[in-house]
């Protein structure tokens, strides 16, 4: 009997450390997103952008400590399975109480299966399902915020209570005219709310955390009204250029104007469509202070109910979480579905092989073995490239992508044209085996990225053609297609993104008729590159010449040569030219790039300019 009860009290000590790893983790975590605050009082914009970076790499790094820590006390990797059976059961049981139980469950599958082989990931040793409820979680500490609180406004003190609901967050910045700001929201809110009878539960509803992001910090909340909810959020920004002062057209980023300093709220949004494009997964992720995510995902859900939670988690910067419950989606789905993985529609990459399942919203991009000669690079700067994305700025206009190693498909639910295709293109990401030994032969992918499908820009455009330029339709829809395609190139430029490869397929469109880059192998600063004009023949040979007769350096551009592979259809050309013929200017580049070096962060609006106060009611009154 001795020896079970060593090793109980050795697997209650691996739980503890396990959890110890955990719980100093999320205390960093929250720190850091809770000093978002301050950077956004003093106008930190350059610390709010690298403590966005940073704060990705918290996980992968507590992971490795709490891992170190179990095997330099404890041998973790050489205990037997009984062990980490009691492992768990005795986290289970410090999990009762936890704020964060879903979040220290994930901790916990990522320290195992960092000790463990993969043939025990399994239900009796990781959580493949929730162990402990999040339903009604709260902080009985006397000093803890709830999760959101309750405002009761009448027809006559909406304004009154506008001014309660942002004074209780106490930033400690002056606003410009919080008055007049509020005035601006309550009668946006009685717009919206039209001529609908208040009824007795009429109430706001308000996160209790401010949510920030970039230059921007956004109060969340819903209006609930009888049966109704409205969701909105409301933009509070340091004071902007007024129209008439370079204000832009919406997707084109701007830089703070020298007066900016003072706060106003520069918006009220609402809906579900608005917050899904606030929320999006093409932009980078919140910094906010949540005792209980969880609570902050529910009501977020309420709000939003077509987003899934994993998105949700990943745009609150618990992306580990969202990992871990979009891979259980996945996996349910695949429980609840027939159809096969495919070859995905449209030109083939060459860097990278994409697949998907027609019923499943996401494509799943594996980097190929070989590439091409007019592609210089390797698998290590391929990856390089995604992690750069994952830790920039996206604004929302580059997807947001989840990387996996060794998943595990049916083997039956793969056309054999696509095993072919990678067996062909990336045969070292493959492998066919039954290495669960269960007699079902499984497809292993080593390493793949999953991200959000969209229709191909290339494809969505080839639409409009098919029915005809003339038609007003498709004219509307290669108009917007073009315009959106611009603007996402130019809201790239403001976030200090050059695209590299500009080509149409490597574009896409979400279901808000946003363009979305997702197309990452040649990426590069636009503060890295070398903009230049083609220089001028120097006889009649060179202008004739079908070769590059100049020297061109490695990260040479020359903007004015995108034209020929961009505008080859006149009826795109037209509207290209029209409204983003700058594109084509190395000038253009020119000026962004040295603005970017001279520390001007630039403002791109994740809302269309037109629903700015600034915009609806007039400039504000100078000083």
């Amino acid at each position: 009997m001795f020896p079970q009860r060593l090793d109980s009290s050795v697997a209650y000590d691996i739980a503890k450390a396990m959890i110890d790893g955990f719980n100093r983790h999320y205390r960093l975590f929250r720190t850091e997103s809770s000093r978002a605050r301050h950077r956004f009082e003093t106008a930190d914009w350059h610390g709010q952008q690298r403590a966005q970076r940073e704060r990705i790499e918290f996980y992968d790094l507590r992971v490795r400590e709490a891992s170190f820590r179990l095997e330099r006390e404890f041998k973790a990797g050489e205990q037997p399975m009984d062990v980490w059976h009691q492992v768990k059961l005795h986290y289970i049981g410090l999990l009762v109480n936890h704020h964060q139980p879903e979040l220290a469950e994930t901790f916990f599958n990522s320290v195992t299966t960092k000790i463990l082989h993969r043939s025990y990931f399994q239900n009796d040793f990781i959580f493949v399902r929730p162990a402990v409820s999040t339903e009604y979680i709260e902080n009985e500490e006397p000093t803890a915020q709830p999760t959101y609180r309750a405002y009761y406004p009448s027809q006559g003190n909406m304004h009154e209570t506008l001014l309660r609901v942002v004074g209780d967050f106490g930033l400690r910045r002056a606003f410009e005219d919080l008055p007049r700001d509020a005035g601006y929201v309550a009668d946006a809110m009685s717009a919206r709310l039209g001529d609908a009878k208040l009824r007795a539960n009429f109430q706001l509803q308000v996160l209790s955390g401010l949510f920030f992001r970039n230059k921007g910090a956004y109060v969340v909340g819903k209006i609930i009204n009888g049966f109704g909810e409205i969701p909105f959020a409301l933009p509070i920004l340091h004071r902007q250029p007024a129209p008439g002062q370079s204000v832009p057209a919406e997707g084109k980023g701007i830089s703070s104007p020298p007066d900016a300093g003072k706060l106003v709220i520069d918006a009220a949004l609402f809906g579900e469509d608005d917050l899904l494009i606030l929320f999006s997964f093409a932009r980078a992720y919140f910094m906010v202070d949540m005792g209980i995510p969880s609570a902050f995902v529910q009501f977020l859900r309420s709000m939003m109910p077509r987003m899934p939670r994993a998105e949700i988690y990943n745009a609150l910067g618990l992306a580990k979480q969202g990992k871990t419950l979009f891979y259980r989606d996945f996996l349910h789905h695949l429980r609840h579905s027939t159809d096969k993985f495919r070859i995905a529609p449209g030109i083939k990459g060459m860097v990278m092989l994409v697949f998907d399942l027609p019923s499943f919203p996401y494509v799943f991009k594996v980097i190929k073995d070989y590439y091409p000669p007019q592609k210089d690079t390797t698998r290590e700067q391929i990856k390089g490239k995604y992690l750069l994305v994952k830790q920039h700025d996206r604004v929302g206009r580059m997807a947001d992508t989840q990387e996996y190693s060794e998943v595990a498909f049916p083997r039956e639910r793969f056309s054999d044209e696509l095993i072919a295709e990678i067996e062909k293109f990336a045969p070292s990401q493959l492998e066919i085996s039954d290495r669960d030994g269960d007699g079902q032969m499984e497809v292993i992918i080593k390493h793949v990225y999953i991200e959000r499908r969209m229709i191909p820009l290339n494809i969505y455009l080839q639409e409009a053609f098919d029915q005809g330029v003339t038609e007003p339709a498709a004219k509307d829809q290669i108009e917007r297609a073009v315009v959106e395609y611009g603007n996402a190139i130019k809201d790239l430029v403001a976030a200090n993104i050059f695209p590299g490869d500009m080509l149409w397929k490597n574009f896409g469109i979400t279901r808000h008729g946003k363009v979305v880059f997702y197309d990452y192998d040649e990426i590069e600063y636009i503060t890295d590159c070398k903009f230049r004009k083609v220089p001028t023949p120097r006889n009649e040979e060179d202008e004739m010449s079908g070769e590059i007769w100049y020297p061109v350096g490695p990260k040479d551009v020359f903007p004015e040569t995108f034209g020929p592979f961009l505008l080859g259809n006149d009826a795109v050309r037209e509207v290209f030219m029209k409204h983003h013929a700058d594109l084509l200017d190395a000038a253009f580049w020119q000026r962004h790039q040295a603005r970017i070096q001279a520390g001007h962060v630039y403002d791109v609006f994740p809302y269309d300019q037109q629903k700015r106060f600034a915009v609806m009611h007039g400039p504000a009154p100078a000083g």
